[in-house]
């Protein structure tokens, strides 16, 4: 660049300075920017629209906005023409400044300078990004006072602007108007049904672009059109867009072929997603497509695999961005693996991302579901400002360790701050309180769901209202309460009323309720198994065994009870009367330890839990269950005084439940039980739960 100051005349031309910033613009080089500002300045020009213009996006595009707004605010008043006024307004929308985006177009109007097509395309963007439909609709009222409405990229960036602001049916009245449609219009309503969740609308709008004669559907449509496909579980379509990628040659795109990799993981085809990711080579998987080879895996359960791509992607010299860390959380999460969870910590500190708020949320769940709620709660603690999300998980985490209490107060310092509850904080809340008794504030919680904070209910507040009613015993009203939604119940909202039944042994409620969700869900063997157990409870053994021949009829079997035990980084697991372990004898030795000091503090057995032992077998059965099992390894293998946590694959029995307290109390250490439904805390005698589980 130091060419620029020879004493030729033609450098120093307008024309030659205007060649050099569009040089610079390529190399994005800060130096030279500021030497042919120096330049423009020394000659006087920074008053000529074009030079200036073009000098406000150089900064930007340099990597210094800061510049570019410096530059802007100390113009002269001639020298902001509506396109600088447009490139600043651009700049802001793109540094995620949206409000600043809309002063900056109203200081222009102001300032007597009227848009044009290209200001109101660059603006709704902005008012998309604030997710207030009464910006965009005001805006709406000007483009059609200026006559811009016409226009296809105006009417494209209003579409968008309305699907973002979740209004797509003003999203549909502008693109039907639209007078004439390009290939960014149709995606435009594409990516907007994806957003809100038309998926099957998109897929008619993908066909209607096939349609068209003018134009191909492009990247942005395939990939988004995957994506709907994906979330419906549309195989057979997102099989034919396969098909019609090869053939317009676009498979190589790496957008598409990630879309394409995602729709088949949703799908449950993971060996085609596998294929799609291994054909690509090590030189073209970025951070993206390592990203949804993880997802799949998490999609089809395969967590440890998840937790290593994680690994792989580090070692392969790609560095994991948010979506990479927060995937890797949330299968640590499903493992209960707290070490491989630990290291994921670790790298997300000295990665720089210990501040990112959808990072913090991941860790705050991943340490509540490997039994660790003080870890947890740190890590919320350490949370600068926190957003909703943060609060939710952390709720959740509250709820899922059996402490409703917590859960209220750190609902209503949610709301104290200012923040906003969504559908699944509400969730958490009334679960919370059907798990502590609370049916009143449950119902009052319930209540201000619609009424103040305009969250419609869905079937899992109604399934959380059934099982608090359910819970206390209300059976009669939690009947009631169903027949009165608005909405269909589903097998989620009868199978809490089937779990209350048997709890209380109501089986005339029961038995008609199972009935239903037999209808509803015949695969579900926990369904067959309460009604089986209640009949056998009643001593009304025949139909109990008309249950069990019901379930072989149907071909449907009950998932045997395991659990899981970790002891220097290896996981242990039993079953029943399991005897497959080195250490059995010294396993069963110390069981009848267990049973002789708890027998000695007043266990008494509880042999309603023993329902497929003949009954001279039943109390002796109780003692081969897999967490009664899991925990005499636990006394055995794990160092005096450590906590011991087991995880089980179904609900824990009420008898093993009893029998965690005396071993916490005989033993003085904290025994962790995560079953399907929560974590039980046994300390000093005591459950987390209260024994209201």
């Amino acid at each position: 660049m130091s060419h620029i100051y020879s004493q030729d005349s033609h450098r120093h031309k307008p024309t030659h300075l205007n060649y050099l910033l569009n040089a610079t613009a390529q190399t994005k080089c800060l130096r030279h920017a500021t030497q042919i500002h120096s330049q423009i300045i020394t000659n006087s020009f920074i008053s000529l629209p074009f030079l200036f213009n073009n000098l406000l996006t150089l900064y930007s595009k340099c990597g210094r906005p800061s510049l570019s707004l410096l530059l802007f605010s100390t113009a002269h008043q001639l020298t902001r023409t509506v396109v600088s006024w447009t490139s600043l307004i651009s700049l802001l929308s793109h540094l995620a400044a949206p409000f600043q985006a809309l002063s900056c177009f109203n200081q222009m109007r102001t300032a007597g300078v009227y848009p044009n097509h290209f200001t109101f395309s660059t603006v709704l963007p902005a008012c998309a990004s604030t997710s207030i439909l009464v910006h965009g609709q005001q805006m709406h009222c000007l483009i059609s006072k200026h006559g811009y409405e016409g226009y296809v990229f105006v009417g494209s960036a209003l579409v968008d602007m309305y699907a973002k602001c979740h209004d797509m049916g003003l999203a549909e009245k502008v693109f039907v108007a639209l007078p004439e449609r390009n290939i960014v219009s149709w995606n435009s309503m594409i990516v907007g049904c994806l957003l809100n969740s038309f998926h099957v609308k998109a897929l008619f709008l993908f066909r209607e672009v096939r349609r068209e004669d003018l134009f191909s559907p492009n990247q942005v449509s395939f990939s988004t059109v995957l994506s709907a496909s994906a979330n419906i579980g549309a195989l057979e379509f997102g099989k034919q867009v396969h098909g019609v990628v090869v053939k317009q040659g676009l498979l190589t795109l790496s957008y598409v072929k990630n879309s394409l990799m995602d729709m088949y993981f949703k799908c449950g085809l993971f060996d085609e997603g596998a294929l799609l990711f291994n054909s690509l080579g090590i030189e073209n998987r970025d951070v993206i497509a390592w990203n949804v080879m993880s997802m799949g895996c998490v999609y089809n359960e395969n967590f440890e695999e998840a937790c290593n791509y994680l690994w792989v992607m580090k070692r392969a010299g790609i560095s994991p961005d948010e979506a990479s860390y927060s995937t890797a959380l949330h299968a640590s999460a499903h493992l209960a693996a707290l070490d491989q969870g630990t290291l994921i910590h670790n790298q997300t500190i000295k990665s720089g991302f210990s501040t990112n708020t959808c990072i913090a949320s991941s860790l705050i769940t991943m340490y509540a579901k490997c039994g660790s709620l003080d870890d947890a709660c740190r890590v919320f603690e350490e949370i600068d400002n926190p957003n909703v999300v943060c609060w939710t998980a952390l709720i959740a985490a509250c709820r899922q360790h059996g402490n409703g209490n917590h859960v209220i107060k750190l609902f209503e310092k949610m709301l104290a701050d200012g923040l906003k509850p969504h559908y699944i904080t509400f969730v958490c809340v009334i679960s919370a309180c059907s798990h502590t008794g609370r049916v009143e504030e449950g119902h009052a919680y319930f209540n201000s769901m619609e009424k103040v904070h305009g969250i419609i209910p869905g079937h899992e507040h109604y399934t959380c209202m059934v099982d608090l009613l359910g819970r206390s015993g209300q059976l009669d009203e939690a009947r009631k309460f169903i027949a009165q939604m608005p909405i269909k119940p589903n097998a989620a909202v009868w199978g809490a009323l089937l779990g209350a039944c048997a709890k209380y042994g109501n089986l005339e409620i029961g038995s008609e309720v199972a009935g239903r969700l037999f209808e509803l869900e015949p695969d579900n063997p926990g369904n067959y198994i309460l009604l089986a157990n209640m009949y056998a409870h009643k001593g009304k053994l025949r139909e109990a065994d008309h249950v069990r021949r019901l379930m072989g009829i149907n071909r449907v079997r009950k998932e045997p009870g395991c659990s899981w035990i970790d002891v220097k980084n290896k996981s242990f697991v039993f079953t029943v009367h399991d005897k497959l372990h080195a250490r059995t004898d010294e396993i069963y030795e110390m069981l009848k330890k267990v049973k002789e000091l708890v027998t000695n503090k007043g266990y008494v057995p509880q042999t309603q839990f023993a329902v497929n032992s003949a009954e001279e077998l039943k109390e002796e059965s109780l003692w081969y269950h897999s967490e009664k099992i899991a925990l005499a390894f636990g006394l055995l293998a794990l160092p005096a005084g450590a906590p011991i946590r087991i995880k089980k694959n179904l609900r824990t029995c009420g008898d093993c439940h009893t029998v965690m307290k005396f071993a916490s109390e005989i033993w003085k250490r904290e025994i962790i039980v995560r079953d399907v439904n929560r974590f039980h805390h046994f300390r000093n005698g005591l459950c987390s739960c209260r024994d209201y589980w």
